[in-house]
């Protein structure tokens, strides 16, 4: 497999990009650096060609999450096509921001207004700053994964790694004002006692709770409704992250089938599948401090949107397209077992099934992870140890996935030496976390 182009392109983009990418999870370092395209010339359904014309089938992050139907959907692409043909842009403003409005408030029934942005971290900002306006305190504890922003990093300001357990260790808050050391708090997923804790530590001083719904591990002992009743309690807003869990499971936010209102969720990633659309959706008597803060931009008024997304939530819903999502997660999870177990190679299985992941658990675990990429590329599918579910995958797909990953993972045990593992790759071990290009 020539990937000559591709290659040739990373080059270039490392010269020229910090970081070589604008995400770090499309870094081809987070794969396998050397074999991994990195750069696409058409993606449509489950399906992309890279530069240099190679065909695979996407059984990866699909977009990190963002495409949940699939690429180049022809109904949302239809909407915004029509929306481009009528201008994206004018001194008015679009009457599809109101309709999705009204559509995410009729989704969620505990909420009354909508704020818009572009993107799921810039998201986050607005809803914080929303939550601190309300409340007039300023400090946050939060559970998860939240984006980049100063209010997240800042728990890693006189930490080694207080992140390390919320998806991504590593993360330098270099750049972020050291003056924001204290004013972030982190609390581990079901474990209702370190928010008391955190809670009685700073009494009056916490203006809001962040947490994502569920990401890796199900709610126990009533987790949820205990992170609710002691937001409550304490007098802070609670907001529930629903940019990597939304639309999984359901067409709207995981919270309601956990039994949780929040006083404010965020949405993005899927809710455009693709297009630059994120949402924060709450109670009128938070949301209206947004009035005496400043939060304003030229692009959240922009029309394509607004448009994908009501295009993608009308077709999740009339399709149900979660059930689909969440079948063929689980039949992921299943061939990932099976081939591991056929093969005698030690994994370990997690994830809700639309955003699930395994990491394999012998020696070297990197280079095998690198090894495992390079045989999925050579067999026709870009593929890693992570898979979000897309409603443009099939069963079929999935069959043909698992029998490339069974003949893959057969190829991995035949190497006993993981010095003779390492030899064997044709690009670099992949990185964990977050590490600097070079």
């Amino acid at each position: 497999m020539d990937t000559t182009r591709s290659q040739a392109m990373q080059d270039k983009a490392q010269r020229l990009i910090p970081g070589m990418t604008q995400l770090l999870s499309k870094r081809p370092d987070q794969f396998s650096r050397g074999v991994w395209p990195g750069y696409y010339t058409k993606a449509k359904g489950a399906e992309v060609w890279d530069l240099d014309g190679n065909h695979y089938i996407d059984m990866s992050i699909s977009g990190i999450g963002a495409n949940v139907l699939g690429y180049a959907d022809p109904d949302v692409d239809g909407a915004v096509k029509k929306a481009i043909d009528n201008g994206v842009s004018c001194s008015l403003n679009c009457p599809e921001e109101v309709e999705l409005a009204e559509l995410l408030c009729e989704i969620h029934p505990w909420a009354q207004k909508v704020r818009y942005t572009r993107a799921g971290g810039e998201a986050m900002a607005v809803a914080v700053r929303i939550a601190r306006a309300s409340t007039g305190r300023e400090k946050i504890a939060f559970s998860g994964y939240h984006g980049w922003h100063d209010w997240y990093l800042a728990a890693n300001l006189g930490s080694e790694n207080a992140l390390g357990e919320h998806l991504l260790p590593g993360l330098s808050p270099s750049g972020v004002p050291k003056s924001l050391a204290g004013t972030s708090y982190p609390f581990r997923y079901n474990h209702a006692e370190e928010l008391e804790a955190i809670l009685d530590a700073h009494p009056g001083e916490v203006a809001v709770v962040v947490m994502e719904p569920i990401r890796t591990t199900k709610p126990e002992n009533q987790f949820l409704q205990k992170v609710r009743q002691l937001a409550t309690k304490h007098g802070c807003v609670l907001i529930i992250d629903e940019i990597s869990a939304g639309f999984r499971l359901n067409s709207g936010g995981a919270h309601m089938l956990l039994d949780v209102a929040p006083d404010i969720a965020v949405f993005s990633k899927a809710m455009g599948n693709g297009y630059p659309i994120a949402a924060v959706i709450g109670r009128d008597s938070v949301m209206d401090a947004a009035q005496g803060s400043f939060i304003s931009s030229t692009n959240w008024t922009e029309r394509v949107g607004p448009a994908a997304a009501l295009a993608t939530i009308r077709k999740h819903l009339k399709l149900n397209a979660a059930e689909h999502l969440v079948a063929v997660g689980t039949a992921m999870q299943k061939c990932w077992q099976a081939a591991a177990d056929n093969n005698g190679i030690p994994i370990h299985v997690g994830g809700i099934p639309p955003l699930s992941h395994f990491s394999f658990a012998g020696p070297a675990p990197l280079e095998t992870k690198a090894m495992f990429v390079q045989q999925m590329l050579e067999r026709g599918f870009l593929a890693s140890t992570s898979f979000y579910s897309m409603y443009a995958h099939t069963l079929e797909h999935v069959q043909a996935y698992a029998a490339a990953a069974d003949s893959s993972f057969k190829e991995i045990a035949k190497f006993k030496d993981p010095k003779a593992l390492a030899m064997a790759l044709r690009g670099k071990p992949s990185v964990a976390g977050f590490k600097r290009l070079t």
